[in-house]
């Protein structure tokens, strides 16, 4: 038995896009996928510093020090013969 699939013809292909149309559906495509991109690298941007900031207020926290920033180390004087 046929399937009728001239009245289905015009669901398949309705012609080329129109140019600002092929943007409109790129933007549909892949637009959510950049706006997630960039939600979660500024919230990682965020919890960082957040992190950071909260060990540097606790007492006796071992926060890293850049070189040069904090106390030197003592040299050690040589024992007196």
């Amino acid at each position: 038995m046929p399937v009728p699939v001239l009245p289905l013809r015009a669901l398949w292909h309705m012609g080329s896009l129109h140019p600002y149309e092929q943007a409109l559906t790129l933007l549909l495509a892949f637009g959510p996928f950049v706006v997630l991109g960039l939600v979660i690298w500024r919230r990682r941007g965020e919890d960082a510093t957040e992190v950071s900031r909260e060990a540097a207020r606790e007492p006796g926290a071992d926060v890293p020090v850049p070189p040069g920033d904090g106390p030197q180390p003592e040299a050690k004087a040589d024992p007196a013969p």
